[in-house]
């Protein structure tokens, strides 16, 4: 079991950016790890992954916006958001690819003027 806590949200207006972090309790290195979000009144889902060969991987509605990025000295996940829209507006999440742990308490982001 792996403890993660994601941290870096809040408010900001369209077309701003904020950078998420999540830090992991043990080593994760060798683990592909994901971003997740999860807006009202919809199911989580799937933002971006980072393996461990530092490959990427984007869901189209944020290719070319955001960057997910990792520090595997400091067992940390991070989520680059840029030209942030109303529609990002969600709690993000981090966890393994395939969602293997408890689910942290997520960092909420809302994109509005």
């Amino acid at each position: 079991q792996v403890q993660l806590v994601e941290s870096g949200g809040g408010l900001v207006q369209p077309g701003g950016s904020l950078r998420l972090s999540c830090a992991a309790s043990r080593n994760i290195f060798s683990i592909a790890m994901a971003w997740y979000r999860q807006a009202p009144g919809k199911e989580r889902e799937l933002v971006a992954i980072i393996y461990s060969t530092s490959n990427t991987y984007y869901v189209d509605s944020v290719k070319g916006r955001f960057t997910i990025s990792r520090d595997n000295a400091k067992n940390t996940v991070f989520l680059q958001m840029d030209s942030l829209k109303p529609e990002d507006t969600a709690v993000y999440y981090c966890n393994g690819q395939s969602a293997p742990w408890d689910w942290g308490q997520g960092t909420q982001v809302t994109v509005s003027s």
